[in-house]
């Protein structure tokens, strides 16, 4: 019989358990025994009592019949549960009788029924080959057995697998050279084959950026290019500056000037990829070793795209933030889209072309503020295909101050918009498959431009705050709390590092979608800021340790100037220091007057998860307001 289901005594002071037996012997050799529970038995007795066999059968036969019980009482649960799931599915069947008579669901229950038997499957197999000692799986560099080495028709299929997996799946998913791919084949020319590239740095007279930061920034891109480990009679170096500048051009030549001997080469047509770097970007010196091979034996690849890592990623909290949304860009959007689709947006540097794709996808236009994204959509409707390489990676720079940050947020979703207007014509007449021209439309703009930037605007912003007058439209606690809340651990995820930045996230996100809902708008409407292109301006960082170097030297420097010129205290001049300015933003700071009116009034209503949420949110749109975030401006 099972035990009973009532838990009252297991709290209660006395823990003895079981029915108390009395073990009466007639022969007055033997004692009496008072046996509590099974375990009593085996306890330190008294040296007036003795050991009795008798007493350890009925201590085993109490266990025995407690272990019975237990087992009785789990058959029971057990049974129970059997049962209740049974009448769920009685209850059930004739609603999903109805659902297949409708078609509804029915294929997408055989996909998860596929995806669920071929997951058993493989684990089954691995599982099988730990046991059998085959742990190629534990180390992915490991040679897959020889065809002499197959131990039987299990270990064949088992490396059949590995083999498929290795050639197929993993390629796809992470794509790698074979081989040396500069190895020529031709045996009368040379050991070694490689493609011309051409390298240009665009550049441009920011008014915005002081001499000393242009001349940082300068520096670092060329001298970083100049480094480039690829034959120099094969490669070209472009410096595309409209600068004004007589200072910032002699340092060009200057270092440059070693590379002026490829100018006697053929131009373009001369040569077959193109690889563009922004001013503040640095590439290693391995850049074009690691992804112009993945041209080779693809002519239908047209781009080959690297990602950024950031120097300055723990300079504030302004730039952590961005930190975690630039790394769920690369690590999920562009690294998912590369696998599955071939196709993502060209981010505008850190990149190699194929010079014949960008000629036939029309070359660089200007129509928009986004001519990168522009080229990269023209170039996948006419076939090309995309790689992406998160494994390699250029550093460069996030913007430090808010007003730097938020001009380039304008920039990155009023463009956009203003181009989706221009190719959706293109696109809808295009010969992609229609998947893709559902890929393009629904999620590559209009979810990650349009639909996301209206939702966390209008409710978060305008909705809430408005409900809070009018209580019987009260929103329900999931649209408030948990949607956000999941949607930001799922950007997140990318930088694990960043998890106790979850909370400002949010609430930064939503602020800034007062800027991107207003860029969206322009975009789409084509009002006058949606032309305005601003250089983001940067701090002409590199490293930790090129920082340190470079103020050492500055500070040598100037001792050295000062005493070449032998003038006394009273003919030197103090520096002017730099005078930083705090902004103020009137949308920001309207909308935290709004959200912390309507945190006041959810307060009074006992509204405690509302209340907080305002409460909270207005603080930091107060706070971006005032210009308190990220370094100011000087």
């Amino acid at each position: 019989m099972a035990p009973g289901l009532d838990f009252s005594d297991w709290w209660a002071k006395d823990t003895r358990k079981g029915t108390p037996v009395v073990v009466k012997m007639e022969n007055p050799n033997y004692s009496v025994v008072e046996i509590d529970d099974p375990d009593a038995a085996f306890r330190p007795l008294e040296k007036s009592r003795g050991k009795n066999a008798k007493q350890v059968t009925w201590v085993l036969l109490l266990k025995a019949h407690r272990a019975v019980g237990g087992v009785a009482w789990i058959a029971t649960l057990f049974w129970a549960l059997l049962g209740a799931v049974k009448k769920r599915l009685i209850f059930r069947q004739d609603v999903a009788m109805a659902s297949e008579k409708l078609g509804k669901g029915k294929l997408l229950f055989k996909v998860i029924k596929a995806f669920l038997v071929t997951s058993l499957m493989i684990l089954a197999f691995e599982i099988a080959a730990y046991f059998y000692g085959w742990h190629y799986f534990q180390n992915p560099n490991l040679h897959i057995p020889r065809t002499g080495d197959i131990q039987g028709l299990f270990h064949s299929v088992y490396v059949t697998w590995l083999w498929f997996r290795a050639d197929y799946i993993a390629p796809k998913i992470k794509p790698r050279i074979e081989g040396d791919p500069f190895k020529s084949n031709d045996v009368r020319g040379s050991d070694y084959h490689y493609p011309m590239v051409l390298v240009q740095i665009p550049m441009c007279n920011e008014r915005e950026l002081s001499s000393l930061t242009l001349h940082q920034v300068y520096e670092q891109s060329i001298s970083a290019v100049c480094q480039l480990d690829w034959p120099k009679d094969r490669l070209l170096i472009q410096d595309l500056d409209d600068s004004d500048d007589e200072s910032i051009q002699c340092l060009i030549k200057a270092e440059a000037g070693n590379l002026k001997s490829a100018m006697s080469c053929e131009y373009v047509e001369a040569y077959e990829f193109v690889a563009i770097f922004d001013a503040d970007f640095q590439p290693n010196p391995d850049f074009l070793k690691k992804t112009v091979p993945h041209f080779k034996d693809n002519p239908e690849i047209g781009l080959v795209q690297g990602r950024w890592s950031f120097v300055n990623k723990d300079e504030n909290l302004l730039t952590r933030l961005q930190n975690i949304n630039l790394c769920f860009h690369f690590e999920v959007e562009q690294q998912v889209n590369g696998v599955f689709l071939n196709f993502f947006g060209f981010n505008g540097t850190a990149g190699v072309w194929r010079i014949k794709a960008l000629e036939e996808s029309g070359g660089w236009l200007e129509r928009t503020t986004v001519e990168d994204m522009d080229i990269a959509i023209r170039a996948h409707l006419n076939g090309w295909k995309f790689i992406f390489l998160n494994d390699v990676k250029v550093l460069c720079e996030v913007p430090e101050s808010y007003e730097a940050y938020r001009k380039q947020q304008h920039r990155w979703h009023s463009g956009p918009m203003h181009l989706f207007r221009l190719c959706l014509p293109a696109i809808v007449t295009s010969k992609i498959a229609i998947w893709k021209k559902a890929n393009l439309i629904l999620l590559f703009f209009l979810l990650r431009k349009l639909i996301l930037p209206f939702y966390s605007f209008t409710l978060f912003c305008i909705i809430l705050p408005l409900t809070m007058f009018i209580p019987e439209a009260e929103l329900p606690v999931w649209v408030i709390c948990y949607v956000p809340v999941f949607m930001s651990f799922l950007n997140i995820l990318p930088a694990p590092k960043s998890f106790p930045f979850i909370v400002p996230y949010l609430l930064f996100e939503n602020t800034m979608s007062v800027t991107k809902f207003n860029a969206m708008v322009s975009g789409l409407f084509k009002l006058g800021s949606s032309y305005e292109w601003v250089v983001t301006k940067k701090a002409g960082r590199s490293s930790e340790s090129d920082l340190l170097a470079a103020a050492e030297r500055e500070s040598k420097t100037t001792n050295q100037l000062q005493i070449q010129r032998g003038a006394s205290e009273s003919e030197l001049t103090d520096p002017v220091p730099v005078k930083k300015v705090s902004k103020i933003y009137r949308k920001e700071l309207t909308l935290a007057f709004l959200l912390l009116t309507a945190s006041v009034r959810s307060l009074l209503a006992a509204q405690g998860v509302h209340f907080y949420f305002l409460l909270f949110q207005g603080v930091t749109c107060l706070l971006v307001g005032l210009d308190l975030i990220g370094e100011q401006m000087s």
